[in-house]
Protein backbone atom coordinates (compact mmCIF):
# COMPACT_ATOMS: atom_id res chain seq x y z
CA UNK A 1 0.00 0.00 0.00
CA UNK A 2 1.22 3.43 -0.75
CA UNK A 3 0.25 6.07 1.64
CA UNK A 4 0.40 10.18 1.60
CA UNK A 5 -0.09 12.82 3.73
CA UNK A 6 -0.58 15.96 1.94
CA UNK A 7 -1.01 19.50 3.87
CA UNK A 8 -0.82 22.85 4.94
CA UNK A 9 -0.44 24.13 8.42
CA UNK A 10 0.27 27.60 9.27
CA UNK A 11 0.43 27.82 13.53
CA UNK A 12 2.04 24.17 13.72
CA UNK A 13 -0.84 22.58 15.20
CA UNK A 14 -2.01 20.72 11.74
CA UNK A 15 1.65 20.21 11.26
CA UNK A 16 1.64 18.11 14.60
CA UNK A 17 -1.57 15.81 13.52
CA UNK A 18 0.50 15.57 10.02
CA UNK A 19 3.44 13.97 11.64
CA UNK A 20 1.07 11.40 13.99
CA UNK A 21 -0.63 10.60 10.42
CA UNK A 22 2.66 9.78 8.38
CA UNK A 23 4.17 7.81 11.22
CA UNK A 24 0.98 5.67 11.69
CA UNK A 25 1.53 3.91 8.35
CA UNK A 26 4.81 5.40 7.00
CA UNK A 27 3.48 7.36 4.31
CA UNK A 28 5.21 10.16 2.54
CA UNK A 29 4.59 12.92 3.46
CA UNK A 30 4.68 16.61 1.37
CA UNK A 31 3.01 20.15 1.97
CA UNK A 32 0.99 21.11 -0.91
CA UNK A 33 3.54 23.46 -2.11
CA UNK A 34 6.18 20.41 -2.50
CA UNK A 35 3.50 17.74 -3.88
CA UNK A 36 4.45 17.24 -7.38
CA UNK A 37 3.56 13.57 -7.56
CA UNK A 38 0.61 11.76 -8.95
CA UNK A 39 -2.61 11.18 -6.88
CA UNK A 40 -3.35 8.37 -8.73
CA UNK A 41 0.37 6.55 -7.30
CA UNK A 42 -1.20 6.34 -3.69
CA UNK A 43 -3.68 3.92 -2.77
CA UNK A 44 -4.75 6.28 0.48
CA UNK A 45 -4.61 9.85 0.90
CA UNK A 46 -4.60 11.83 3.86
CA UNK A 47 -5.27 15.70 3.66
CA UNK A 48 -4.74 18.08 5.93
CA UNK A 49 -5.23 21.69 6.40
CA UNK A 50 -6.75 23.70 9.27
CA UNK A 51 -9.82 25.53 9.38
CA UNK A 52 -9.23 29.05 7.96
CA UNK A 53 -11.19 32.62 8.40
CA UNK A 54 -15.13 31.82 8.33
CA UNK A 55 -14.67 28.19 8.69
CA UNK A 56 -12.69 27.39 4.83
CA UNK A 57 -9.78 25.51 3.99
CA UNK A 58 -6.46 27.90 3.53
CA UNK A 59 -7.47 29.65 0.45
CA UNK A 60 -4.00 31.26 -0.98
CA UNK A 61 -2.22 27.35 -1.61
CA UNK A 62 -4.48 24.43 -0.11
CA UNK A 63 -7.37 25.22 -1.81
CA UNK A 64 -6.40 25.72 -5.47
CA UNK A 65 -4.34 22.59 -4.63
CA UNK A 66 -7.00 20.86 -3.73
CA UNK A 67 -9.89 22.00 -6.23
CA UNK A 68 -6.48 20.79 -9.03
CA UNK A 69 -6.97 17.31 -7.82
CA UNK A 70 -10.33 16.78 -6.89
CA UNK A 71 -11.09 14.82 -10.50
CA UNK A 72 -8.57 12.17 -9.82
CA UNK A 73 -10.28 11.05 -6.64
CA UNK A 74 -12.92 9.01 -7.16
CA UNK A 75 -12.41 5.13 -5.79
CA UNK A 76 -9.69 6.47 -3.69
CA UNK A 77 -9.56 5.81 0.21
CA UNK A 78 -9.12 9.61 1.67
CA UNK A 79 -8.91 10.47 5.49
CA UNK A 80 -9.54 14.38 6.43
CA UNK A 81 -7.99 16.11 9.09
CA UNK A 82 -7.02 19.36 10.61
CA UNK A 83 -7.42 21.73 13.65
CA UNK A 84 -9.80 24.73 14.51
CA UNK A 85 -10.05 27.68 16.37
CA UNK A 86 -13.62 28.48 16.56
CA UNK A 87 -16.68 26.92 15.16
CA UNK A 88 -18.06 23.90 15.41
CA UNK A 89 -16.53 21.95 12.50
CA UNK A 90 -18.51 23.04 9.31
CA UNK A 91 -15.19 23.56 7.49
CA UNK A 92 -14.74 19.45 7.65
CA UNK A 93 -18.20 18.87 6.96
CA UNK A 94 -18.76 20.89 3.72
CA UNK A 95 -14.50 19.27 2.70
CA UNK A 96 -16.22 15.68 3.42
CA UNK A 97 -19.05 16.28 1.48
CA UNK A 98 -17.24 17.45 -1.29
CA UNK A 99 -15.02 14.64 -0.79
CA UNK A 100 -17.79 12.12 -0.91
CA UNK A 101 -19.28 13.18 -3.95
CA UNK A 102 -15.79 13.47 -6.06
CA UNK A 103 -16.36 9.44 -5.41
CA UNK A 104 -13.46 8.93 -2.93
CA UNK A 105 -13.92 6.18 0.04
CA UNK A 106 -14.01 8.43 3.47
CA UNK A 107 -11.93 6.59 5.85
CA UNK A 108 -13.14 7.00 9.90
CA UNK A 109 -16.14 9.01 9.32
CA UNK A 110 -16.60 12.60 8.72
CA UNK A 111 -12.49 13.64 9.28
CA UNK A 112 -10.45 14.44 12.48
CA UNK A 113 -10.53 17.74 13.90
CA UNK A 114 -8.78 19.09 16.78
CA UNK A 115 -9.64 22.79 18.77
CA UNK A 116 -6.18 24.50 18.75
CA UNK A 117 -3.23 22.88 19.62
CA UNK A 118 -4.10 18.34 19.56
CA UNK A 119 -3.86 16.54 22.96
CA UNK A 120 -2.53 13.09 23.12
CA UNK A 121 -5.88 11.83 22.34
CA UNK A 122 -6.27 13.58 18.84
CA UNK A 123 -2.58 12.79 17.95
CA UNK A 124 -3.35 8.52 18.57
CA UNK A 125 -6.26 9.11 16.65
CA UNK A 126 -4.58 10.77 14.06
CA UNK A 127 -1.73 7.32 14.09
CA UNK A 128 -4.56 5.47 12.99
CA UNK A 129 -6.29 7.60 10.42
CA UNK A 130 -4.74 5.70 7.60
CA UNK A 131 -5.01 2.09 8.99
CA UNK A 132 -7.75 0.06 7.47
Amino acid sequence: MKAAVIYWSGTGNTEQMVMAVANGVGAELYTVSEFTGDIQAYDKIAFGCPAMGDEVLEESEFEPFFASIEGNLAGKQAALFGSYDWGDGEWMRQWADHVKADGAVLLHGEGLIANNTPTDADLEKCSALLMD
